[in-house]
């Protein structure tokens, strides 16, 4: 097998920066809560997704893009857990946060059921034009993970690597890193060959993820 090379997506040049900038300076409200694929909202603008283990930081990274402190709740909130969290960004695009996978403490029976309603929403979906898959800089891709890949790979959903909490990392650390992203990411046919590194303490990628998302066609 061809090995990807999966390069750090290069940061965005000024016009293209911009155009992600007034995107995400723009309006974006929480629009609804969705627990089966009825709820879903018309599929009538582009959608993007953001997946990740719980404690990945989706909620902060999806609050430094959008410059709003409190747009996404934290994954301890009750009640949003399980759910898929639908943001309308003005009239152009949804931004879609999927509930966080991997959490040991939930019960069997409600992990089957949002598990059911991802692959439903995955596979079903005809507006979504990406999905992020957040993963802990600290760790690298872990087998829950690669379930989440393999689950866009057959859905052929187009997926890209967003590493997050890069500044929680030494540089001497850095290499090991992606190495193993890119080992993992090598063999799924739906990830897309660029990663994108994000601090959304420190502001890193965050330029980049927001252009990345306003040039989506």
């Amino acid at each position: 097998m061809q090995q990807l090379p999966f390069p750090i997506a290069d940061e965005p040049d000024h016009a293209t920066s911009e155009l992600g900038r007034k995107m995400f300076a723009g309006e974006i409200d929480f629009l609804k809560g969705v627990v089966d694929m009825s709820g879903l909202p018309p599929a009538d603008r582009l959608e993007v997704c953001f997946a990740g283990r719980s404690n990945v930081g989706k909620s902060t990274l999806i609050n430094a893009l959008t410059g709003r402190k409190a747009l996404a709740r934290a994954s301890n909130t009750p009640g949003r857990t399980q759910e898929i969290n639908y943001f309308t960004m003005g009239e152009s695009h949804y931004l879609v946060d999927l509930p966080g996978y991997g959490f040991a403490n939930a019960p069997v029976a409600v992990v089957q059921k949002w598990q059911a309603l991802l692959k439903q929403y995955l596979s079903g979906r005809q507006t979504l034009r990406r999905a992020f898959v957040l993963v802990d800089a600290r760790h690298g891709i872990k087998p829950v993970d690669e379930e989440i890949m393999s689950l866009l790979d057959s859905a052929a959903v187009t997926f890209q690597c967003v590493l997050t909490k890069t500044d929680k990392i030494k540089d001497r650390d850095r290499d090991a890193l992606l190495t193993q992203v890119r080992s993992r990411l090598a063999p799924h046919p739906a990830a897309f060959p660029e990663l994108i590194l994000t601090s959304s303490e420190k502001g890193e990628g965050i330029a980049t993820l927001r252009a990345t998302i306003a040039t989506l066609e």
